[in-house]
């Protein structure tokens, strides 16, 4: 644990979701190759699945519409009915296959191994502060067991822009009804968690389990009040643990 600077007494937390309650890296991974082997089995045998067109044409997608960044799930819609469109299918038809690719992806995005240290933590800290859960991805918190702890989640996209912007930060703020000073933000990206947290006004917590050096990060845009490397150490910051 490192402080960068004195924290002032915060009423309620905020964190982020995906990489700083449970470890995302291998969801996405089962996630994408759900997808390949479903449109393996949707497309016609002579057509190969290439993953590598099929973020390309996810990329382009988001140059021509930065908006569809906002919204993981709307862009996943959207690169698989442009790609099913692109090797012949017809709009009606690629709309519901783009639907159903996205519900064979988020089925299996909502199988998430969540560790018992979060759970232990999250329970002490919800019967003291209030939570909220603020993330840019589309997990259900309720089917992964959180849901208990937060007073409410925030999704980008289906609540507004994604962090670092302002959206899901003054949602918290008007759901709690504090300012934002008071509110510690806790997250694993220096960009969208650390900065997006100072920029409008809340106190910002790394979650550095990485053990990377902040100074050599080129997300760094500017440093948190504090860092720490194992979430049970929130609960010596607010005194339920020595």
């Amino acid at each position: 644990m490192h402080f960068y600077r004195q924290l002032t007494p915060f009423r309620a937390l905020s964190f982020d979701l995906d990489d700083t309650l449970y470890d995302n890296r291998p969801v996405i991974q089962r996630v994408e190759q759900a997808m390949f082997t479903w449109l393996t089995q949707r497309l016609p045998p002579h057509i190969a699945v290439d993953v590598n067109s099929w973020q390309r044409l996810k990329q382009q997608l988001a140059t021509a519409d930065p908006m569809l960044r906002h919204d993981v799930s709307a862009w996943r819609v959207e690169t698989l009915k442009i790609g099913f469109m692109q090797l012949g299918v017809r709009l009606k038809q690629a709309e519901a296959l783009a639907q159903q690719g996205l519900e064979v992806a988020l089925e299996v995005r909502n199988q998430v191994d969540v560790p018992d240290e979060t759970h232990r933590v999250l329970k002490a800290l919800s019967a003291h502060f209030p939570l909220i859960g603020l993330t840019n991805g589309n997990v259900d918190a309720k089917k992964i067991g959180l849901a208990p702890y937060f007073v409410e989640v925030f999704q980008a996209g289906k609540d507004g822009l994604a962090k670092p912007e302002a959206d899901l930060f003054n949602l918290a703020t008007q759901t709690l009804q504090l300012p934002a000073s008071s509110i510690l933000h806790v997250g694993d990206h220096l960009k969208t968690d650390v900065y997006g947290a100072k920029l409008h006004g809340f106190q910002a917590c790394w979650f550095n389990d990485q053990n990377k050096p902040i100074l050599q990060q080129s997300k760094a845009l500017t440093l948190p009040d504090v860092e720490i490397s194992q979430l049970s150490q929130l609960l010596t910051i607010v005194g339920l643990e020595q």
